[in-house]
């Protein structure tokens, strides 16, 4: 898609634009529509779209008190699942009924289950595992990676065994657990590449993005294209620790930084902030991967990084590659949910990625996004703008990804390749099953030459 250069000002990289997306078929937003599905009776569960399933979410959790064991949103159904642990008082079933919710009774509260998480923190940081509340499952799901064997597996296992047959479970994965750093839009520092998230508004008024805190380690001045002037600095950085996130200033005051993620031939404007629900479906781009798209698994994800430990993330399905790091998770009707963090696998075997939750890095850093900027993220500008985003320009030509750091290093990324030039690899790939009647379950259909993978 063509993008125009707005004169005597640097185009602003828009929110985790793809590299290169061939002609693509996308349906929007209307596909997920709300079903206010009235109930028969106060008590008949409501078909819910995902935003307001997490709004119903957040407004049970504080009703129901210790009585809530978490959520998650069954997407065949569109209901809201909410867990209750029973007790003497059966009103809280009833009060989750009547709210829409379909209620199912439990055995694990979320105290014991945030216990069990603790006892897995101090006795089991073992690198290469990662751990999250299943609601589904009402238990905390352990991942081990395939670097975890030998003792490092007794001592995880024992840990698991030793919260109880009904505390957890755990799960191995082929791959192995790393940042998705390499050398949206891709953005490049010290050899280092990775993507933008989502434009935002800095507590200042100044434009700025947000992207992974680990990106920040290749360097604190970024620019949109390889070996580029930079256009933007690093003003706050968060890795390891208590997320993975950073926000960077745009150099240029006046950079034009509209709220919207560009999907190769459109944009999908960004109208707010979300929380995660498990069972939503998202859908994330990045520099190296594209658009592809899952489903939310787990909450307050805890990672253990070989640099370090991470807490809070967001767990899904949906892959990731080197390069992808920064980029921005969102759903179909424009709610920015996740900054891409880590994970395991690629997007051939798939895998288990990891997303810094976007509420909690913007309150974080002070920054605004979407509607709560006005209407638009960074300069006031309206979303959807046309603004070109590094259009044209050579994005990765030639790039060694990541020199040096684990997994992803010394591989090409994107060589020769113009963004938004619709790089092959991915064929006629499928990204979220569109429905020709607007009731698919995802952006649409990608019916040319798919997503460079």
């Amino acid at each position: 898609m063509s993008h125009k250069r707005i004169p005597k000002r640097k185009a602003a990289i828009a929110a985790g634009g793809v590299v290169a997306l061939g002609a693509a078929a996308i349906l929007l937003p209307n596909a997920n529509a709300s079903q206010d599905g009235a109930a028969d009776d106060a008590t008949t569960a409501k078909t819910l779209k995902a935003a307001d399933a997490s709004d119903l979410a957040s407004q049970l959790a504080g009703l129901l008190g210790d009585a809530f064991a978490g959520s998650y949103y069954d997407s065949e159904s569109k209901q809201l699942v909410v867990n209750v642990v029973p007790g003497d008082n059966n009103n809280v079933i009833v009060q989750a009924k009547r709210a829409g919710a379909q209620v199912r009774e439990v055995e694990n509260s979320l105290t014991e289950l945030a216990s069990g998480a603790q006892t897995l923190k101090s006795e089991a940081t073992i690198p290469g595992t990662a751990w999250a509340v299943d609601p589904r499952t009402n238990k905390i799901l352990v991942t081990a990676d395939s670097t975890v064997t030998g003792d490092n597996w007794d001592q995880l296992e024992s840990t698991v065994d030793g919260l109880g047959s009904g505390m957890a479970t755990i799960k191995k994965s082929a791959g192995t657990f790393k940042t998705f750093l390499s050398g949206g839009d891709a953005i490049f520092a010290g050899g280092s590449r990775c993507s933008a998230g989502f434009n935002v508004t800095a507590g200042d008024g100044t434009p700025a993005f947000l992207t992974a805190g680990h990106c920040t380690l290749g360097g604190n001045e970024w620019s949109d294209t390889e070996g580029g002037q930079p256009i933007a600095t690093v003003d706050q950085s968060t890795f390891p620790g208590d997320g993975d996130f950073a926000l960077v200033k745009y150099d240029d005051p006046a950079t034009q930084a509209p709220s919207e993620v560009n999907v190769g031939d459109q944009t999908v404007p960004i109208s707010q902030a979300a929380d995660a629900e498990v069972g939503l479906q998202v859908f994330r781009m990045g520099s190296t991967t594209g658009l592809n798209d899952g489903q939310v698994t787990g909450l307050d994800a805890t990672v253990n990084y070989p640099e370090g430990t991470v807490t809070g993330l967001i767990q899904t399905d949906v892959c990731a590659e080197p390069g992808d790091s920064g980029g921005s998770l969102f759903t179909q009707d424009g709610l920015a949910i996740g900054l891409t963090s880590g994970g395991s696998g690629d997007c051939t075997v798939g895998g288990e990625t990891f997303f810094q939750p976007v509420t909690t890095a913007l309150e974080a850093v002070g920054a605004t996004l979407g509607d709560a900027a006005g209407g638009g993220a960074g300069a006031g500008e309206e979303a959807g703008a046309g603004e070109e985003a590094g259009a044209g320009e050579e994005a990765g030509a030639g790039e060694e990804a990541g020199a040096g750091e684990e997994a992803g290093a010394g591989e090409e990324a994107g060589a020769g390749e113009e963004a938004g030039a619709g790089q092959e690899a991915g064929a006629g790939e499928e990204v979220g099953n569109g429905n020709a009647d607007g009731t698919g379950n995802g952006l649409g259909e990608i019916v040319g030459n798919g997503v460079g993978n």
